[in-house]
């Protein structure tokens, strides 16, 4: 018959056990220690190395963008506030806010014409053209769009970056946010030129006609899309795509 272990060995096991805890929670708190260290050194660093690159982080959209990266990587975000040592010494939170007010200007100032979307690179065109001919006016890259879009979500769902699937981006700068099937039928005609039909949609994606009908009715109904009714079937248009894709060609 097995015997019961003791009351002696149990006790030395609870001992054992809470001596084991009190050591890997030191050592958990040293090691964060550690760690606090080691972060509070690089953002000492990256500050320092903030103040001698100021005019590069500026001026060169490549540097500015490694920079924002460095800053990432420890948690840092130098558009999180007007105040304090980022917008103080680099005045980068100004560029990003004043990008970004330029973007509204431009989105809204073609959202007839564009349905309330616009592709990315065709918002870059437009903003370069709009800052001004001179070259420091003109160092804005894609990057710092999609940074400066990003932090416009503060004004609700009318402004939201659309993933296409092929590296590019919309601008959505109508109230509302999109629905799944409209977010498909954005990226089909990307990769159609610009366009869709419910023949293409039916080969490509499964759907039944009903399910086809409801989504372009919608985007159709909200200026998304134009329907050109002639030929075999109706065809579809994206504006914000197509108008993109022609012009660069």
């Amino acid at each position: 018959m097995r015997r019961r272990a003791g009351l002696g060995a149990i006790q030395k096991k609870k001992v054992a056990a809470e001596k084991f805890r009190g050591k890997a929670n030191e050592l958990a708190e040293t090691q964060l220690a550690e760690l606090s260290t080691q972060l509070q050194t690089f953002q000492t660093n990256l500050e320092s190395f903030a103040r001698e690159h100021k005019q590069e982080i500026k001026k060169d959209p490549e540097f500015r963008k490694h920079f924002q990266e460095m800053c990432a990587s420890i948690g840092v975000d130098p558009l999180a506030s007007g105040k304090g040592f980022w917008s103080n010494v680099l005045e980068i939170g100004d560029f990003y806010y004043e990008l970004a007010v330029q973007i509204v200007e431009v989105c809204m100032a073609h959202a007839e014409k564009t349905g309330g979307m616009m592709e990315l690179g065709e918002v870059k065109q437009k903003l370069i053209k709009s800052r001004g001919r001179a070259a420091i006016h003109q160092e804005i890259s894609t990057e710092d769009i999609l940074v400066a879009t990003k932090k416009l979500k503060v004004l609700g769902t009318g402004f939201t970056l659309i993933p296409l699937g092929s590296g590019r981006y919309l601008v959505q700068s109508i109230p509302g946010e999109l629905s799944s099937d409209q977010i498909t039928v954005l990226q089909q005609a990307e990769n159609s030129g610009g366009s869709v039909s419910s023949s293409s949609l039916v080969s490509n994606l499964g759907w039944d006609s009903n399910r086809i009908n409801v989504v372009l009715t919608k985007m159709l109904g909200e200026g998304m899309v134009w329907v050109d009714p002639k030929g075999p079937e109706k065809v579809y248009w994206v504006p914000s795509i197509f108008s993109s894709k022609f012009q660069s060609q």
